[in-house]
């Protein structure tokens, strides 16, 4: 490790969820992490190290990912996230991954899956897969290990202002297509309608989209922060919502846009998936996660 400062951890706790149990902790550099065997577990694995006969750019790809067929799925920003991170957790040195990276794989194994790129070996994983991104959606996986590690209680103002910086822009950045056609294809076909355009959609989409898409990001935090940017005292939209995001809070965006439009595409119309969504909210990580955020907000 030569004169690199070893991270420490702040809090660590195991993290139950969808059935099982994982270790983490959050790092004084505010870096979420699971520790490297939880990464196996999540998905009912036993660790079998790190080796790996599969290297990306210098990046030894771990067992779980070291297949050839998902090696198109594995972005420079997973592959960032896929570096062992060194920590001291209590005078013992651990090794874990960047917690973000439970959320690439769920999401490297159901892209593969809907691309009908799985082995059969791997159906399982994206089954998984599922289980998992169904459980974090809602809130996300640096929420979660907050609550489980206690760290949402000492969370402060600074903290509020620092994920402000994460997600949001400076000003306001030049429109980009962030929905594609294929996410309003699934709106209309679940609420039964003929095909839409962007000149002539019906309102309640965008309602749908508040509550599905942009409301589960930091449980409406950023949400949020976003009205007071874009709306006017008339009530008027300055613009669209992402456009005032920043390359993070875009990516985070289409991610949460990915997930929604997976679980879209499952359902035959829209009261099954909002049944759906509600039962996935009755078992998955409660809103109490946020008491302490929620208080700021309100």
């Amino acid at each position: 490790m030569g004169n690199e400062i070893l991270k420490k951890a702040l809090l660590s706790g195991p993290l139950p969820i969808a059935g099982t149990e994982l270790q983490c902790a959050v790092l004084d550099d505010e870096t979420r992490v699971l520790s490297a065997s939880s990464i196996f577990t999540a998905f009912g694995r036993p660790r079998k190290g790190i080796n790996s006969r599969m290297e990306i750019t210098g990046v030894k790809i771990p067992p779980f990912l070291a297949s050839n067929n998902l090696r198109p799925y594995l972005t420079e920003d997973i592959l960032k996230r896929l570096k062992l991170i060194s920590y001291d957790d209590g005078g013992k040195i651990k090794s874990g991954y960047n917690a973000e990276l439970l959320v690439d794989m769920c999401e490297v194994y159901l892209q593969a899956r809907r691309d009908d790129k799985l082995m059969e070996s791997q159906f399982k994983l994206a089954v998984q897969a599922e289980i998992l991104q169904s459980a974090f959606a809602r809130v996300g996986i640096a929420a979660i290990v907050d609550e489980a590690t206690g760290y949402q209680k000492v969370r402060t103002n600074d903290a509020l202002r620092l994920l402000l910086v994460r997600y949001v822009a400076e000003g306001l950045q030049k429109w980009m297509k962030t929905f594609h056609d294929s996410f309003f294809h699934q709106l209309d076909r679940l609420y039964g309608n003929e095909k839409t355009t962007s000149r002539a959609r019906p309102m309640y989409y965008g309602k749908f989209i508040n509550k599905y898409i942009y409301d589960p990001l930091e449980n409406g935090y950023i949400k949020t922060e976003l009205d007071k940017l874009n709306i006017t005292d008339e009530g008027k939209r300055k613009a669209r919502f992402h456009q005032w995001l920043n390359v993070d809070g875009r990516d985070s965006l289409i991610r949460q846009i990915s997930r929604v439009e997976a679980r879209m595409e499952l359902f035959p119309d829209i009261e099954e998936f909002k049944q759906a969504e509600i039962r996935q909210k009755a078992i998955s990580v409660a809103p109490y996660l946020f008491d302490e955020m929620n208080k700021i907000i309100d």
